[in-house]
Order: C-alpha cells, then structure tokens, then sequence
C-alpha cells in the first residue's frame, strides 16, 4: 500500500501501542469468557471500553461515537455508552501551530494575515481552528490538520476491526462490514481539506437559495491539503437558544431542517455529522453550516427509495417497501424481515405523515432519540438471522438521528409533514440527478 504524505510507519506503531494497550485487556476478558463459557456483562464491558477509548481522543473515538448513532449497529449497553463520549479534545499548542502554517503556506506565512490568534477556537478529533484576519480586512477561521493523522486514522481503522470483531462475536444480529468500509472511507476523506474545500462549494451551490442557511467560503489562497482557511460565521451555539421563546425554536428547527434536506432531496447529498458544534445560529436565526469533511454523495436511486418508502408506510404499501429496500442495497428480503425494517422506518417517517405541529417524538429524551425502537429492531434480528446494512444506509441514518435530537433539545414544535412536502415538491430521479451532476461539476467533484 501507498503512504499517504504523512502516514508514516513510525506513527502507526506508535498509534498502534498506544490503542492496543487501551482495548487489549478488554479483548482478553471478553476472550476468557468465551473460553470459560461465563455470561458476559455487557454493561459493564461497554463502560470499560468507553473509558479506555475516551482518554484516547482522536479518530478511534470518533468512530465510536459514529457507531453509537447508527441503530442496530451496537447493542443497546454499547451504544448508550459510547454515545457519551465527547468529541473535543484538547488543543495543540503554538509551536505545533507555527510548524503547521510554516510548512503549508511558507516561512512567510505571517505576512499573509493581517492577524492571527494564537489560542485555539475549538478543537476536535481531527484538527483545532484559529481565528484570524485576511490582509483585506476579513475575518477568518483557520483550520488546521493535527500531525500524523493518517497514521493514526489508519492504525485505529485496524484496532476498529478488533472492537468490531468483539461485537460480532457476542451478538450476530447485525453483519457491521459495509459499516466499517463506510466509516473508514468517510474518515480518510476527512483528511483531505482540498476535498473538504469542494464541499463547501457543493454546499454553496446547492443552498444558494436559502436565504437562512449560510455556508463558509474558502480563500483558496490560504488552504492546502492539510490547512483550511475561509470566512469567519458568527453564531451562537443552538443548545443556547433552548430557553427562547417557542417560535424561535421552531424557526431555527425549520431552518436546520432545510440547511440538511433541501441538498439530499433535491442533489443528492448530505452532510454526515449532525453534531451540535457542526452548525451556530445567527441573531437572524439563520443557521451556519460548518466542518464539511463528512459529506456523502447518493445515487439518485437511493434517494428514489427513500421517497418511495415514505409513499409505501403512508400507503401501506408492502411491495412499494420491498422495492425501496432493495434499491438502497438490502438483499434477500424476507417478509419478516420487511416488517421488522418497517418498524425503524415508521419511527423516523412517523413525524412526516401527521398534517399537525408537533414535537419530532414527545415519548423520546435528545440523547435516547431512537434507542427504544432500536432495541426492538436488534432483538428481531436476532431471531431472523445476521443483516448486512448495506453501505449508504450509514450516515443516511446518522443524520435522521442526529437531527431527530438537536428537534428535541430545543423542543420545536413543527408541522414536519408541511416541510416535507416543501422539500419533496415535484420529486423526479431523473430531475435530481441532472441537478446533482451540475452541482458537483461547479463545486469541481465527479461522482
């Protein structure tokens, strides 16, 4: 295999230690309970493994917390665990700042801002973001790459295959491998800030007509592959707007619904991590979409498909269903196994199909959105036999969930069905996917 620029051998062994020696004694456990034939506690295995992964931030801990917001993929102990975990992490410090922007943009790289703060705005897994001033005036955010990165990304994708192995030998309801190749595709493109930069411009494109919704733009200039500099978007954080009056909620709920829906129902494409630090609210309360680096592209087919099972639960429509499942990628489907994909699909297209405002779900909290239903789900499979999710279910999922909580934090009272309709107004695959060609084609992507 090919290196990429910085994933070095010596960062992986390095990666490598430091993840076994975190999930290794919980591997071993889990082995001699099998050798002995003992019953696994697996409540308090899932806390184990929460806590040798938290204090290890980085890619493998974002990979967790990713499974744990995908229904069926986990089982319920695990998942409720690894959800807690929290995505920021401590920030580098200047000197690491200061060898990042030397070895991007030059030994000059000072002359190019007109100011730049040598704090850090907000830290993650991947990455940390400064603020700064453009020689014109501009504020600015500027993001820039942790070292060795690849290294660890691909160091924990293998230790990731180790945690999965121990959930496949436990529970045999859910077949995780197109998961895996999902997530590990999703995190490498992450990496790449040139690709995240074409991002921002499909995003552009596709919600230039949404006045509430706004997009950074990139100053092309100031960004490599490893360094993303654009505008600086000043918001709020949504979760502090969970005490505002009700229609401020609602119209901030209606807001988001269309920054994340209006590019999938009509392009295509959606953004892949609903995380609350991923978008702020403007006094407008419009929002801000921010961190484009999990994107996914669909076939329009598989879009198709997500109309047409919302057509099928409305209609009670059994082989419609079929059909939407099989064009998402789901083989040999049972009518057992319908019914019980049937059972997760009518928990997220529920909201949809009552003409009335409403809460997203009232019996649900923001952080369990969906845990109940899912646990139905799992125990079902579990009769029926493995499934292999197919691959673009993932963050499809992810996304429905994600959102389905931040509707709960803030307590929006919405006619969901209303803005649905909006959004689906008119759906033709063929129309979408002339779109969907056209907006990759400007923001300089192919499918």
């Amino acid at each position: 295999m090919t290196l990429r620029d910085d994933d070095r051998l010596g960062g992986r062994l390095a990666r490598y230690a430091k993840v076994t020696g975190a999930v290794g004694g919980l591997a071993a456990q889990f082995a001699a309970n099998r050798l002995l034939g003992t019953p696994l506690d697996e409540a308090r295995h899932a806390e184990a493994l929460k806590a040798a992964l938290g204090g290890l931030k980085g890619p493998v801990m974002k990979v967790a917390q990713i499974l744990a917001t995908i229904p069926e993929a986990l089982p319920a102990d695990y998942a409720r665990e690894l959800a807690q975990l929290q995505a920021n992490a401590p920030s580098m410090g200047w000197p690491f700042v200061k060898r990042r922007l030397r070895a991007e943009l030059g030994e000059d790289w000072r002359d190019r801002f007109a100011s730049f703060e040598e704090t850090a705005a907000a830290a993650a897994s991947l990455g940390q973001v400064h603020r700064a001033t453009g020689l014109d005036g501009q504020p600015l955010a500027v993001k820039l790459q942790y070292p060795d990165m690849a290294s660890a990304v691909e160091a924990d994708l293998r230790q990731l295959d180790v945690i999965l192995g121990l959930y496949r030998a436990y529970d045999r309801a859910i077949d995780p491998s197109a998961i895996r190749e999902e997530l590990a595709d999703r995190l490498r493109e992450e990496l790449d800030y040139a690709l995240e930069a074409r991002h921002m411009a499909l995003y552009r494109h596709m919600l230039a007509d949404e006045p509430m919704v706004q997009v950074p733009a990139v100053v092309e200039a100031l960004s490599t592959r490893r360094l993303l500099t654009m505008s600086w978007l000043e918001g709020r954080p949504l979760l502090s707007f969970k005490d505002a009056p009700q229609d401020v909620r609602d119209q901030l709920a209606i807001n988001l619904f269309r920054a994340w829906y209006v590019p999938f129902h009509r392009y295509g494409v959606i953004h892949g991590d609903p995380h609350l630090g991923n978008y702020a609210a403007r006094d407008d309360l419009g929002i801000n979409l921010l961190d484009f680096g999990c994107v996914r592209v669909f076939p329009p087919r598989f879009v198709g498909g997500v109309i047409d099972l919302y057509r099928a639960l409305r209609d009670g429509d059994f082989d419609l269903a079929v059909h939407a499942y099989e064009s998402w990628g789901f083989a040999n489907l049972s009518r057992e196994l319908v019914e019980t994909l049937n059972i997760w699909a009518g928990f997220l297209y529920g909201p949809l199909m009552e003409d009335a405002p409403r809460l997203i779900n009232a019996a649900e909290k923001p952080g369990d959105y969906g845990r109940e239903q899912a646990a139905r789900v799992h125990a079902r499979l579990r009769e029926l036999g493995p499934v292999t999710p197919p691959r673009e279910f993932v963050f499809m999922d992810r996304a429905a969930i994600g959102l389905g909580g931040v509707f709960l934090h803030l307590g929006a009272r919405v006619n969901w069905y209303r803005l649905f309709q909006d959004v689906i107004d008119g759906f033709d695959v063929a129309a979408l996917a002339d779109r969907q060609t056209a907006a990759l084609t400007a923001a300089g992507l192919t499918k």
